[in-house]
């Protein structure tokens, strides 16, 4: 590789070097986030409820203005309307907002189960037609579980699943930037 080649990739290999570092220390905490979202679920599940009620406040507001601004019509004044109001009731009453939350989770799974349950035996010949219907057999227990324990479930439901997921979030962004350090190591030690 020439000189010239050299001198261009050195400070992009450091920046992907540099990058890499921040993201491993991103997925630590996200990780680490994951943990403490699953070791107090219902603090988590609360704060997921807040975050929604935010959002649709933010999401109506936004909505009102545009509506207003557009002429869009006084269905879509009432929906922007029905969004704050839905968000504010989310943000002063979290815990039925969680437990509102976790029965519209418990009928989701159950719903979603049973239909990827029947796709796997519309494609049974096909292969992985197991996996479909073994996806869909646990979608269904999980929201079969989280319904019959309610409304206890809605104390640790969605602050668990949240949980799991901020873990398999900050995993992946480990994995990416060592992945990355890696690859900018090996690039670098190419040049």
């Amino acid at each position: 590789m020439s000189n010239e080649m050299q001198n261009m990739n050195s400070p992009f290999l450091e920046e992907i070097k540099k990058n890499s570092g921040l993201t491993i220390a991103i997925g630590i905490i996200v990780l680490l986030m994951g943990f403490l979202a699953m070791g107090s679920p219902l603090i988590a599940g609360l704060s997921v409820a807040l975050m929604v009620g935010v959002m649709l406040i933010i999401g109506g507001i936004g909505q009102l203005v545009f509506a207003v601004k557009a002429g869009k019509g006084i269905f879509a004044i009432i929906i922007a309307i029905l969004m704050i109001i839905v968000g504010g009731y989310m943000i002063l009453n979290p815990a039925s907002s969680l437990a509102s939350l976790t029965i519209f989770l418990a009928a989701y799974l159950i719903v979603s189960g049973i239909f990827e349950a029947l796709l796997a035996f519309q494609v049974k010949p096909a292969k992985g037609w197991g996996w479909e219907l073994f996806n869909g057999i646990i979608s269904i227990l999980l929201g079969a579980m989280i319904w019959n324990q309610f409304p206890i479930s809605g104390a640790w439901a969605i602050g668990i699943l949240f949980g799991v997921k901020l873990l398999f979030s900050g995993w992946t962004l480990i994995m990416f930037g060592l992945a990355a350090r890696a690859m900018a190591t090996e690039a670098s030690g190419i040049a």
